[in-house]
């Protein structure tokens, strides 16, 4: 059996039904066989109704693949979720709730968007290793406007959503990226990101900012910009910012303040498995029976 689907075919001859989903998620959700939420005990059977759900032979208590996930509780077939996380995990430019909506045939344009902002929370792994070695770190802006409200230049921030980023240099390519939404340029917001994206040791390499000039724990070797084209200084982090940015237009026809910071997790996730979506698609539902669930009111918070 092909363990990672590359073509449709391939993934709808591996998980034809709710059935085949659930044995996926089992093997994915207790890799070392299946041990009680409840009491670690590691005997159970298996009963035959629900959605794979096993009793444990000490405590008795009943769990479903799904209970405790990002699917918990869940009324859409695993085989819908399934599906939608191979076409946000495959599909070339991402893909929009509205796409997610009539691609699927769901009830509702809601339910999408739920679905997909439950999926997007799966692509941050709370224990992913920062980047090291050779880090490219930069600030840019989004601008956004409303009715006949001009674009600010420079480094004001009105009028425009700020973004840290770092690119993680490997030989002469990037390697992974790291995007987040950040209050301000100020030296205390950019050592913070740095400190929370860049592993101790590294070296830092900015465009001279003042604001990257107190890092600690890292090499810091700052490039004044003057006369010289910013993405001639920082080629990587400039590209990153330029495609996400490209990419927020296309497929969300521009990113706005709500929500920013998951629509960032999710150009990094894809980002840095270009190269390799069929493994995209394993690691996002690997991830999202490894993650708790979330309530719905911080799905729909400004976070």
């Amino acid at each position: 059996m092909v363990d990672r689907p590359g073509s449709l075919p391939e993934f709808e001859a591996q998980f034809p039904d709710d059935a085949a989903c659930a044995r996926w998620l089992f093997e994915k959700r207790w890799p070392d066989g299946f041990r009680c939420p409840g009491c670690g005990h590691d005997k159970a059977w298996e009963l035959g109704r629900g959605t794979l759900l096993v009793e444990c032979a000490r405590c008795h208590r009943q769990t479903s693949v799904t209970a405790g996930t990002v699917l918990h509780r869940s009324h859409l077939p695993l085989k819908l979720w399934f599906l939608a996380a191979w076409l946000v995990a495959t599909h070339r430019n991402g893909i929009s709730a509205r796409q997610l909506w009539l691609q699927l045939g769901l009830g509702s344009y809601k339910t999408a968007w739920l679905l997909l902002r439950k999926l997007r929370r799966a692509m941050v792994d709370p224990e992913r290793e920062p980047l090291a070695g050779l880090v490219e770190v930069d600030e840019t802006s989004i601008p956004f406007r409303g009715k006949d409200e001009p674009v600010r230049p420079g480094r004001a921030h009105e009028g425009k959503l700020l973004i840290a980023g770092a690119v993680e240099i490997k030989g002469k390519g990037p390697g992974r990226v790291r995007l987040a939404v950040i209050e301000d340029y100020s030296a205390t917001t950019l050592n913070a990101f740095v400190a929370g994206n860049v592993v101790a040791g590294s070296t830092v390499v900015s465009d001279g900012w003042s604001g990257y000039a107190t890092l600690t724990d890292v090499k810091h070797e700052p490039k004044v910009v003057g006369d010289t084209p910013a993405h001639l200084v920082l080629p990587w982090v400039h590209r990153v910012f330029a495609n996400a940015k490209r990419w927020g237009l296309g497929v969300y026809h521009g990113l706005r303040q709500q929500h920013l910071q998951a629509y960032l997790d999710e150009f990094v996730f894809r980002f840095n498995r270009r190269r390799t979506p069929a493994a995209a698609f394993e690691r996002l539902l690997g991830l999202a029976v490894a993650l708790q669930p979330a309530p719905y009111q911080i799905l729909i918070s400004r976070s």
